[in-house]
């Protein structure tokens, strides 16, 4: 079974361009999906690619670099025949509330000196 590598673009790279640099890769028509949604031109859009070994796991994700992911993941032992949008986003969706995030810079005040001779009760 292949495993398979997802990811998340913003609306305004062009998915053509990611389509003709996988193919140029090596990579098949059938080896890849471009879930676009229709519905509203200002929203993100999501590839699939069906990778078999490291080697075009890498490949893949340097082409996604280059066509502006926004965000990778690799799902292991997952078949193209369960390749829809629906499974794809679901499991994004898990892996991002799984993750753990950065939080904010925290900043501890602390006294530099703290009491001293001239304190007087």
């Amino acid at each position: 079974m292949s495993n398979i590598l997802a990811g998340l673009f913003e609306h305004h790279n062009d998915y053509k361009k990611l389509e003709v640099d996988l193919e140029s890769s090596g990579f098949e028509n059938s080896d890849y999906i471009i879930y676009l949604n229709n519905e509203t031109n200002n929203s993100q859009y999501l590839a699939s690619v069906s990778v078999k070994d490291n080697g075009q796991t890498e490949s893949a994700r340097n082409i996604f670099s280059q066509n502006g992911v926004l965000k990778a993941y690799l799902f292991e032992n997952m078949g193209t025949g369960e390749l829809n949008y629906d499974t794809i986003k679901k499991y994004i969706d898990a892996r991002s509330r799984a993750e753990i995030h950065n939080s904010p810079d925290i900043k501890i005040k602390t006294s530099s000196d703290g009491m001293n001779s001239e304190v007087k009760f």
